[in-house]
């Protein structure tokens, strides 16, 4: 894997620069504009904005991606591995954003 370079992303009009290994890119900008889309949807119909919004958008991602049905069915302790291993990077990205600022 390469060294992560900064990447600047925007949700809800709002940048965050976040450190993103270069072969990444690609897919992390397609990841921040499915979230910006879900939060400007959510965020329509409930009227919420701010943690609460990022909340419920987090939760409905996650019940989307629980909903999907993968060939030779679905192995839970891997999802939960996965799903840890990006809540790690989310935090290590944050935290490195916030020495940026």
């Amino acid at each position: 894997m390469s060294e992560p370079s900064v990447l600047d992303i925007t949700l809800l009009g709002r940048e965050y620069r976040v450190a993103c290994p270069p072969e990444e890119r690609d897919a992390l900008l397609k990841a921040a504009s499915y979230v910006d889309e879900k939060m400007r949807d959510i965020g329509a119909k409930t009227h919420s904005g701010g943690e609460k919004l990022a909340v419920m958008t987090a939760l409905n991602i996650a019940h989307e991606l629980l909903q999907l049905k993968l060939p030779g069915g679905f192995d839970l302790q891997d999802f939960r591995r996965r799903i840890g291993s990006m809540q790690s990077r989310v935090d290590e990205a944050l935290a490195q954003q916030e020495k940026l600022f």
